[in-house]
């Protein structure tokens, strides 16, 4: 959620400036674990409020993000401002590629938890596949020091 609508949206114990503290003390922290931070739109944000966010979360460290659709779940909930269509969606799930998220999931069924699990696999397979990629291309470069380092044995005249 944006700053401005922070203590409407959310548990009043939780502010923004707290929430980006904390994400960008987990990444300082450790930086090689992945963070994660979600946005709800159509609570009456405006599109530079998400922009700023989008920008205060990369600034904070944050990998991953996630923009859907709030859901008025009951009467008793705040009421949905707007629906975002489609194509604004399409549009943050670009600017979040532009800002360098590592992965940007943006759509108005997307849910903070949206595709973490397909997205956490895929990415574990990609880094076992460039790791294995390194270990071949580090065994391909002894073997061929060590040919080299033959084929000079042999060239050199001895001294028998």
């Amino acid at each position: 959620t944006v700053e401005a609508l922070q203590r409407m949206v959310r548990d009043y114990r939780a502010n923004y400036k707290q929430s980006m503290f904390v994400l960008e003390h987990v990444k300082k922290t450790k930086p090689t674990l992945l963070t994660k931070s979600s946005i709800m739109l159509g609570v009456g944000e405006t599109d530079e409020e998400v922009m700023q966010t989008m920008r205060d979360l990369r600034t904070a460290g944050v990998d991953i993000v996630t923009l859907g659709q709030y859901m008025r779940p009951t009467k008793r909930h705040m009421k949905v401002h707007e629906y975002v269509t489609p194509e604004k969606f399409k549009h943050w799930e670009q600017v979040g590629n532009d800002l360098g998220f590592v992965y940007t999931a943006s759509g108005p069924l997307v849910r903070s938890s949206y595709k973490a699990g397909e997205f956490f696999i895929s990415e574990i397979l990609r880094k076992r596949a460039a790791a294995s990629a390194s270990k071949e291309k580090n065994l391909r470069d002894v073997a061929a020091s060590i040919a080299s380092e033959e084929q000079k044995k042999q060239a050199a005249p001895s001294s028998l």
